[in-house]
């Protein structure tokens, strides 16, 4: 009997060494002065670069080679404490998934697929701050719900991810939308390409792709963008061009350009000249700083935003907007 006991609880604690649960979480806030083409507005942001978050990732060991995964990620203000969005806990990822040789597939609510080459992958500056143009003058849909995804394992340097999303209850039924991701990397060179539909009265068509090289110290980054749907009504295309130098192991400086055409018919074009640097002064500690000049033509009124920050409305129609921010990073 004491040697069943004796292989029971060594059976238990090799199943309990088998499953992790990790509570994980950023903090990001920042300090912006912008100027909507009226006067210069001081303001505190939450998430501004990386979003400010918190979550439980977990995963247990199924098999040898078979494990099933979830993560849990609820957003919120570091200005206020509030929630990101008002009555929903875990706004940003809420799902369950397997992950095995052959891939992943997870189902729930996700970051959508074009969201991830989105961020880091085709822009020196991450996609965000006020100083990303591709983040400020694109429109694409970075959370979805319902989503069922396959990531595929990297084949001598290939990767994609496929989505569908269902409708929620009550709204129909067949699908919500679809995305798919591709990429390839190989040396310092990588390529991608993301595609996104959804449907319904506000349903976003949007594409996205570019190219990254590492060269010694520099990164640069090229990539297109076109996009039609969404509320309000996005109708354009356009292209970003960046790079981030490597001034020492901590710090990084980038450069960028981005123009966005209008394809609506009414020449309402916009383009914005950034600049930004990032200062570790830890592995979790990181320091930031941007600046940018975004300039309307005609009478559109795009704006300076980060990742998580609703940008300040331009004054009128066609109104520059130039700002700059500080910011700091810590994560746990």
């Amino acid at each position: 009997m004491s040697v069943l006991l004796l292989a029971l609880g060594a059976s238990a604690q090799g199943a309990h060494a088998q499953s992790s649960v990790t509570l994980y979480g950023v903090i990001d806030t920042s300090i912006e002065i912008t100027n909507p083409g009226s006067s210069w507005t001081p303001r505190i942001d939450s998430g501004a670069y990386r979003g400010s978050r918190i979550g439980l990732r977990g995963s247990e060991q199924i098999s040898s080679d078979t494990r099933i995964l979830f993560d849990l990620e609820s957003g919120f203000d570091s200005a206020d404490g509030t929630l990101a969005t008002s009555s929903t806990l875990f706004n940003r990822q809420a799902w369950v998934g397997v992950s095995a040789p052959w891939g992943e597939i997870r189902m729930g609510r996700q970051y959508s697929p074009i969201y991830i080459p989105f961020k880091g992958q085709l822009d020196a500056f991450g996609a965000g701050t006020i100083a990303s143009g591709l983040n400020n003058l694109s429109k694409i849909t970075p959370y979805t719900n319902n989503g069922l995804t396959y990531l595929s394992p990297d084949l001598r340097g290939f990767t994609t991810t496929l989505m569908v999303a269902l409708r929620d209850s009550g709204n129909g039924n067949g699908l919500s939308g679809n995305y798919e991701t591709f990429a390839y990397h190989v040396g310092p060179f990588r390529i991608s390409y993301a595609h996104q539909q959804t449907r319904g009265d506000t349903g976003l068509r949007a594409n996205l792709g570019g190219v990254s090289y590492r060269l010694g110290k520099t990164m640069a980054f090229v990539s297109f963008f076109n996009g039609d749907g969404g509320s309000p009504h996005y109708h354009g295309d356009g292209v970003s061009v960046s790079a981030r130098y490597a001034v020492s192991t901590r710090l990084r400086a980038s450069l960028g350009y981005t123009y966005m055409r209008d394809r609506s018919g009414g020449d309402n074009n916009a383009d914005q000249f950034s600049a930004a640097c990032e200062y570790d002064i830890s592995p979790k500690l990181m320091l930031y700083a941007s600046a940018a000049v975004l300039r309307n033509h005609g009478s559109a009124e795009f704006t300076l935003r980060g990742v998580n920050v609703t940008g300040l409305t331009p004054a009128y129609p066609g109104a520059p907007v130039r700002g700059v921010q500080f910011g700091m990073i810590d994560r746990f």
